[in-house]
């Protein structure tokens, strides 16, 4: 049985997952840390909130067990670099420096296919220099996952994404398009296998096939 905090639940990925955190027995409790709050959260969900979300995650003081991250933008609906850098970044990093201090082992978290620290395109450099961040904090568990595209509905439509989507379905390997609630089904399934100690990186393929084996 355990307690989990998730932030990005208002998200893509992070509402699908939600829901599926609500349906499974193995959870007791759910903190879903969110700067706005939640639309009719279930009755079980705790949901501190905050614009900052730091000062949510400040709020929570109870022990947790699996910590879920499923936040993310883009730089155009951030509205800067800055702005997405704490979005895609500061605020990832906030979340796991919070289920450390709630004595969380394990985490995972959503990232994107391309992530490169290295890279010398400004979104992917990001999202390796959060993966990073979070390989440093030497988790005992760490699942990063990096899906291609992700498909679903969306509260606030990205036009890049509704133009590519129908060619990035066409495309094979971790380069196809992924549902959103593939992603949040093989994060999950991964939160209970057996085995996932150290760090451990989804392709997109990947998690589409894990998504496919699980029940849920």
């Amino acid at each position: 049985m355990a307690t989990v905090l998730i932030t990005g639940a208002t998200g893509l990925v992070g509402g699908h997952l939600l829901r599926l955190l609500t349906q499974e027995p193995r959870i007791t409790r759910i903190i879903a840390a969110t700067r706005r709050p939640l639309q009719d959260p279930p009755i079980d969900v705790i949901n501190p909130c905050d614009p900052q979300l730091t000062d949510a995650l400040a709020m929570v003081n109870e022990p947790v067990d699996k910590v879920f991250c499923c936040l993310g933008t883009t730089r155009r609906e951030a509205g800067s670099k800055e702005a997405f850098i704490h979005a895609d970044y500061t605020l990832v990093v906030d979340t796991a420096l919070a289920g450390l201090r709630l004595g969380a082992k394990q985490m995972l978290v959503v990232s994107a296919m391309g992530a490169n620290a290295q890279s010398p395109f400004f979104y992917n450099r990001v999202k390796g220099q959060m993966e990073e961040a979070l390989i440093a904090q030497n988790w005992p568990s760490l699942t990063i996952a990096r899906p291609s595209m992700l498909i679903g509905e969306r509260h606030v439509r990205r036009t890049n994404e509704s133009m590519l989507a129908p060619l990035f379905s066409l495309l094979p390997g971790n380069w196809k398009a992924i549902e959103a609630r593939d992603v949040a089904k093989a994060l999950l399934h991964e939160a209970f296998s057996e085995g996932n100690e150290g760090v451990t990186i989804l392709s997109s393929a990947t998690l589409r096939e894990i998504a496919a084996r699980s029940q849920m």
